[in-house]
């Protein structure tokens, strides 16, 4: 198992995993508007590679139902073990995660959620410390 980074005080990425053109459009423009520096991802396989290539992704914005061999909630699992310092959203207009599915300190958002609550949830990951 890989051991968990840190992160400095400096100012992270977002990254959005959603599989969906159009939703994942909108979140990026919404973020980006912001001012926040924002990854994306179609899968959660790909979403994987960007959290392990790149140390400077601070909050993972990732819907559960989305492509291949792990979906949202695996990958919000697998974040919180590799990389402890993550913040973690998570979001579905499917299905509602029970109690113990996501780790702890996740953050579910059924769709359509409000923008200003994602964009405050990510603030006060990024806010410099």
């Amino acid at each position: 198992m890989s051991e968990a980074r840190t992160f400095d005080g400096r100012r992270g990425a977002v990254l959005v995993v959603e599989d969906e053109p159009l939703i994942r459009m909108e979140a990026v423009d919404f973020l980006e508007g912001e001012g926040f520096t924002v990854v994306e991802a179609r899968s959660a396989d790909d979403g994987l590679a960007v959290l392990r290539a790149r140390a400077d992704i601070r909050v993972l914005f990732t819907d559960i139902q989305v492509p291949g061999t792990l979906d949202g909630i695996a990958l919000a699992w697998i974040a919180a073990r590799e990389f402890g310092n993550i913040r973690l959203l998570v979001v579905s207009g499917r299905a509602a995660p029970g109690p113990g599915e996501l780790p702890h300190g996740a953050v579910f958002l059924a769709k359509p959620y409000n923008a200003s609550t994602v964009v405050g949830h990510v603030q006060d990951a990024i806010r410099p410390g």
